[in-house]
């Protein structure tokens, strides 16, 4: 059998670098970037390894992109900092940029698109029970500029000119395929590099605050098998959908480390906590229907994200 041709957007960053190197030895993985670069080590696959420059003003290069691919995963977008410093380039990069992308790869015959969006359209701070039908009511510019791509995919699929979903991420962790990717601003990564880097754990956010973390070896396992579901127009969560304080994963980290590195790090509170913020059930209802199945394996993640550090950032 033929294997699908996969375009990933963002393809070197944290999300899509590692997607990528998960599919590869299934699909044909062709990498988007908008800077000239070289094919990476570890994309893993011998039957293609092709980078594709993408100009997002231009329409001719969008089409260009999408020519002769079977599913487009749009990963790239600006973060929540780069957001909240230019609300303007946020719609311009996740909103218009996508509506763009969404024409091109209408206009080229391709059969899906996947819109990774964000969790926090619904808040800023998560609590109780977040389901994929709640309304979005963040006023962030993260989250609005990512609700504006999320409709033009949306919009897209239920006309029936292409599949479309759209999925709402938790909080990933794990190791990147570099370190120089830009992912250590993440509460979990951050820590193991902190674990290596600083022999202690700082936490400079409350530490009761309530998150749900999802492992990006189950993120690729669930993006796997969307690219193979039959569903369009859908909203899909994908999470752990058990939820913890951040002092709580703190606390798993440093027990890891002691597995790991045979030593425990001091966890270092840098804000008092102002109490109980409440549970979180971040509700993954989609895949629980199509009977996907989430490992939530923090531990193994864990250990191998501390063993990656040391192998990066270790100082001796």
């Amino acid at each position: 059998m033929k294997k699908k041709t996969v375009l990933i957007t963002g393809g070197f960053g944290f999300l899509g670098g590692r997607l990528a190197q998960h599919l590869s030895d299934n699909y044909n993985v062709i990498l988007g970037s908008r800077v000239n670069q070289s094919t990476p080590d570890w994309l893993h696959t011998t039957e293609i390894k092709k980078i594709t420059k993408i100009n997002w003003d231009s329409e001719v290069s969008l089409n260009d992109a999408c020519k002769k691919i079977d599913i487009v995963i749009h990963a790239s977008g600006l973060n929540a900092q780069e957001c909240a410093n230019n609300p303007e380039k946020a719609l311009l990069v996740n909103g218009v940029f996508t509506q763009n992308l969404v024409k091109a790869a209408v206009n080229q015959g391709v059969k899906k698109i996947i819109y990774l969006s964000t969790a926090h359209v619904y808040s800023s701070n998560l609590t109780g029970a977040i389901s994929e039908d709640m309304p979005t009511t963040n006023k962030h510019p993260y989250a609005t500029t990512h609700v504006v791509g999320e409709d033009a995919v949306l919009l897209a699929a239920n006309q029936g000119i292409i599949e479309g979903s759209i999925v709402r991420i938790a909080n990933a962790f794990g190791s990147p395929v570099s370190k120089d990717v830009k992912c250590w601003m993440l509460l979990v990564n951050d820590l193991c590099k902190q674990a290596i880097t600083e022999t202690s754990l700082t936490l400079y956010s409350d530490s009761e605050m309530v998150r749900d973390f999802v492992t990006i070896n189950d993120f690729c396992a669930a993006m796997e098998f969307l690219i193979e579901d039959k569903g369009t127009g859908n909203v899909v969560h994908i999470g752990s959908g058990k939820s913890c304080t951040i002092g709580e994963m703190a606390s798993k980290i440093q027990k890891n480390c002691l597995s790991v590195l045979e030593f425990k790090p001091s966890i270092i509170f840098k804000k008092e906590s102002t109490g109980e913020k409440g549970p979180l059930d971040f509700k993954t209802n989609y895949l629980n229907a199509k009977g996907f199945m989430f490992t939530n394996d923090f531990d193994t993640e864990i250990k191998k994200l501390i063993h990656f550090c040391k192998q990066n950032f270790s100082k001796n």
